[in-house]
Order: structure tokens, then C-alpha cells, then sequence
């Protein structure tokens, strides 16, 4: 609070909007001015320009711009997926898929409702029912759309007694969860009601659950730096005054998670009692290209689902042991995952993750026949190939394309026909000249030699 604009100044207005005295639209119409302030002149101006920059990648623009996806009023907080970012988001689950596979998980797939019962036993039907979606059936039972995954990941495990042998046991999920949120707080891909989680439960023994965290946040950070997100920072959330479980088992559950940091050498911070009900948790933090910081991953360590539904494996001395639990979650929801993409790569995805990697195009209809034999020749390397043979000028079509930011332009006219070649340019709009077909395959196998070198 300040006396007046004297003692600030680096400030600047950025809006302005009415407002309902305490919200009451019977209440006089007061002006809301919206200001960001800063502490010198140089952070004020970076702001601004971090700003101009977000609005020109702002991912709602650039869905609508790439015809990847849309939202409806009809279905408020729901993505209605278009074909090229439907194949964006099997590509992004595609990829997860093979890193947990190589990281030996097994693939699982939990029911979307379940009864309250589960609910009430799991903890969440007390502790997070204002945003779950329930219903009452003519039967007088209520269920409930799963907000998360673990209590069907605990169904799963609970269906048959598990030895030590069969320990740590990796389960990993693309949850389909629902979670009501103010249709207010909704904001394209970044906030939504109905979105996938990549949900993973591992479940595992005392003396595995350091090893187990430790190779969890390797696996995290190796995602992670594949997309270009090299800044990372970490917090250790700690007890919640609301929540479940004894002291003692919070006490060796946020020990445990902060040895598996110091282990291999990263730093974090604590942020106490921010931690999940059922227990403490390690959060990763991106930066992307323009500054600007995503809470995404999320390990979360419990001891106290395992006990609330009785679960067990048979240790080394035949007797009944409970297992540890560990809540692991890499984008979080996909569907946000792709909104950071999107802002953070300014629409420009990687060659593997483009939706339309390679686009054709011809200058008039002589150049058909041999462009079908590219495409072909093309497909054969299990490139996504798509071609423009419409009347439109040529500096139309490339104007077209790229915006819609495909990769790889190929051009081709009379020259390019009698060569055998094509004329490549970037979506940056960058010319790469004459190739020969010999050449571009070579070009083109690089480009995919790369990505899977990566992955």
C-alpha cells in the first residue's frame, strides 16, 4: 500500500474493467484498473516485452491458426479435438508410451466412474468433493467421475495377493479425469474440466522407495530436457494441517523424497504444508523460451492409500507387509502439456511432433504426376506427406503453409521436375535450395535419425 503513484515509478497500467461493488450487480458499477509495478525500469520493460511476446504465442490463437482443436459452450472445460492436434496428442502419448516401456512400466486402464464407496474410502469423497462430478442413478447408488487415477490404479492392485518378487510394480495410465473448476478459472488448454493425466503408481517396499524416487526424477528430467526444457526447479511440499496419516509416517515419507534429491545432486526448496492430504510431494517446475514458469510433474509419496484399502504383498519371511505407494505424474494433463508446447516452441513444433512434417506443392498441374511419386517415395520413409495441388499462386501457397508452420515446404516446377528434385524451404521460411530425391531422403532420414537419437 502506497500514498500515491509518487513512490512507484515503474508502473504501468495495463487494463481497465467495471466492477460490482462485492459482486452485487444491484451495487453501483465501480472501474477496476489493472497495474504491474516493479522495482526498476529494466524489469518493468522486460515484463512488458515477455507479455507482447506470450500474446503472439498465446496457444488459443495458435490452435485456432493450425486448425488443431476448439472448445464449445455446450461443453465448457472440454477440448473438442481437430484430426491434426488429435495426431499432436497420440504422438505426445506415443512418446511417453515408449520411455515408460524402456523404464519397465506396464499399461493399465481404470474405469472413469466408480462408486462413492471407493471415494469414501480413498479420502477424496471428504476431502475434495466440491470439484468432483458425482451423480445419483434410479437405483439410489452414487457415483462419481474419477478426478484422479490412484484409486482405480489401487483396485488393480488389490485384485490378488502380491509377493516381494513382484515388487516394484510400475503402472502407468493415460487417466481420463474430470474435475469441476469455476467456469470463470477456465483458460483454453491450461485449465479445463475433462483432460488426461499421465498418471504412473508404483508400488514398492520401504527399503525400494529411495531407488524408486530416484529413478523417477531421472526419467522426469530426460522428458523434459528431450523438449528443450533445460530449467528446472524443484519444491518439496511438505504436511498440510488437512490431512491423513500418522506423524511418523511424514516424517519418513518427506525424508525419504529430500534423500532422493540430495542423492543425485539437485537443488530444491521447501514449501511447507503445501503438500497433498495424503502426502508430501516433489513438484517440477518449467521455464520455457520466454521466462515464463509451468508447474507440471508431480512425485507424491503414500503410505496411507495402501493402509485405507488393506493392501499387502507377501515378504521374504511369508508374512503380510503394507507397500509403499508413489504417485507419479511427467505433463500432468496432456492437454496443458500441449498448451505449453505450443507457446513454448511459438506453434513451431519439432519435426517428430509436427502433425503435417512435409507439404508438396506444385505450381500448376503438369507437376502432378511427379509429385504423387515424391509423396509416395515419402510415406515409404513414414513421413506424414500431405500435397497442394490447388490452382492458387504459388506465393499463396507458401504463404498458406506456412502459417500453418509445416516444417518442411517442398516446391516444385518445371525445373524441379526435369531434375528429379524439389526445392526445399523451412516453416521459418528459410530456403534450403535444390536437393535431389537421393538427396532429400538422405535430408529427410537425417531429420528423423535425430529425433529418435533424442527419444
Amino acid at each position: 500500500m502506497v500514498a500515491n503513484t509518487s513512490f512507484l515509478p515503474n508502473f504501468k497500467i495495463t487494463h481497465v474493467s467495471g466492477a460490482y461493488w462485492q459482486g452485487d450487480a444491484s451495487q453501483p458499477m465501480l472501474q477496476r484498473i489493472y497495474v504491474t509495478c516493479w522495482a526498476t525500469r529494466k524489469q518493468l520493460t522486460d515484463y512488458l516485452k515477455q507479455q507482447e511476446e506470450a500474446a503472439k504465442r498465446d496457444h488459443r490463437k495458435l490452435s485456432q491458426q493450425l486448425d488443431l482443436l476448439h472448445f464449445d459452450e455446450r461443453a465448457p472445460g472440454a477440448v473438442f479435438w481437430h484430426a491434426k492436434g488429435w495426431k499432436i496428442f497420440q504422438l505426445l502419448t506415443g512418446y511417453l508410451r515408449h520411455q515408460q516401456e524402456e523404464a519397465g512400466y506396464i499399461e493399465v486402464n481404470t474405469p472413469d466412474v466408480m462408486d462413492r464407496e471407493l471415494w469414501e474410502i480413498s479420502g477424496h469423497w471428504q476431502n475434495y468433493k466440491q470439484q468432483m462430478f458425482a451423480v445419483e442413478t434410479p437405483d439410489e447408488k452414487t457415483y462419481a467421475l474419477k478426478p484422479m487415477s490412484c484409486p482405480g490404479a489401487v483396485c488393480l492392485y488389490g485384485h490378488d495377493l502380491k509377493s516381494y518378487r513382484e515388487l516394484p510394480l510400475k503402472m502407468a495410465e493415460f487417466g481420463k479425469v474430470h474435475r469441476y473448476e469455476p467456469s470463470g478459472s477456465l483458460h483454453g488448454l491450461m485449465r479445463v474440466r475433462h483432460f488426461t493425466q499421465d498418471d504412473a503408481h508404483i508400488f514398492c517396499t520401504k527399503d525400494q522407495l529411495l531407488s524408486e524416487c530416484v529413478s523417477t526424477i531421472r526419467l522426469i528430467y530426460k522428458i523434459y530436457q528431450h523438449f528443450g526444457f533445460d530449467n528446472i526447479s524443484i519444491k518439496v511440499s511438505t504436511r498440510p494441517k488437512n490431512r491423513i496419516g500418522s506423524e511418523q509416517t511424514w516424517d519418513f515419507l518427506e525424508q525419504t523424497l529430500i534423500q532422493s534429491l540430495q542423492d543425485i545432486d539437485i537443488a530444491y526448496e521447501v514449501s511447507e504444508g503445501e503438500g497433498a492430504f495424503y502426502g508430501p510431494k516433489i513438484e517440477f517446475t518449467l521455464k520455457d523460451a520466454i521466462g515464463r514458469e509451468w508447474q507440471c510433474g508431480t512425485i507424491q509419496v503414500d503410505l496411507n492409500l495402501p493402509e485405507r484399502f488393506d493392501l499387502s504383498y507377501i515378504n521374504e519371511d511369508n508374512q503380510k507387509q503394507k507397500p509403499v505407494m508413489l504417485h507419479r505424474a511427467i505433463f500432468g494433463s496432456l492437454e496443458r502439456f500441449i498448451g505449453i508446447l505450443i507457446e513454448h516452441y511459438a506453434g513451431h513444433l519439432p519435426f517428430w511432433l509436427a502433425p503435417v512434417q512435409v507439404m508438396i506443392i506444385t505450381i500448376s498441374e503438369h507437376q502432378q504426376i511427379y509429385a504423387q511419386q515424391v509423396l509416395k517415395q515419402l510415406q515409404n520413409l513414414s513421413l506424414r506427406v500431405e500435397c497442394d495441388f490447388g490452382k492458387d499462386k504459388l506465393g499463396y501457397k507458401i504463404r498458406k503453409h506456412t502459417l500453418q508452420k509445416v516444417p518442411f515446404l517442398l516446391l516444385i516446377g518445371e525445373k524441379e521436375l526435369e531434375e528429379s528434385s524439389v526445392r526445399v524451404r523451412t516453416s521459418k521460411g528459410m530456403d534450403l535450395g535444390l536437393l535431389q530425391m537421393d538427396e532429400l531422403e538422405k535430408f529427410l532420414r537425417q531429420a528423423m535419425v535425430s529425433q529418435n537419437e533424442n527419444r
